[in-house]
């Protein structure tokens, strides 16, 4: 996974800008993703590439355009220093996976970094650091592909069981 290293306070205007609220297929928003701010990753992103910032990544408005954006565009996983709480929730709600780790200072733009959810930790040029634990349910909605996917799964599963 190849690193796009972002800084501190990347609000989700700077994510997806508001004109492009009105597209919801996140393969059309991955066309405008950080568009104004780093107009590059739009073409340059690739399924599994990692998303870096730093502090209070995904500020500002409560759109869940912003990780839509992101895994139209490939994204997968965000690491940060820290996320806005609305960010997060939104992230692990449509499938794409926050991950808090302290080392982010370390990484640098392009960097490899493979990440290991079960063991706790992200690699980097041969350095581990470690990230917070996700909670199992959080995960389970993230490998789910998100909480409606999430939620037709336990119907179908309630459904079967009550056959």
């Amino acid at each position: 996974m190849r690193a796009w290293k972002f800084g501190n306070d990347i609000d989700t205007d700077a994510i997806i800008p508001g004109r492009f609220l009105t597209i919801y297929d996140p393969a059309e928003l991955a066309k405008h993703a950080f568009e104004g701010t780093r107009d590059e990753f739009a073409k340059g992103a690739r399924a599994g590439d990692v998303v870096v910032g730093g502090t209070n990544f995904g500020c500002g408005s409560s759109r869940e355009h912003a990780p839509l954006a992101l895994l139209g565009a490939g994204i997968r996983v965000v690491i940060a220093a820290s996320f806005a709480r609305i960010f997060y929730r939104n992230a692990v709600n449509t499938g794409l996976l926050p991950l808090v780790c302290a080392g982010v200072d370390e990484i640098r733009d392009g960097d490899a970094v493979s990440v290991d959810v079960a063991g706790g930790f992200i690699t980097v040029n041969g350095k581990q650091f470690a990230v917070e634990p996700v909670p199992g349910f959080l995960r389970t909605i993230v490998e789910a592909g998100g909480l409606v996917a999430y939620a037709k799964d336990l119907e179908r599963v309630e459904t079967c069981s009550t056959e």
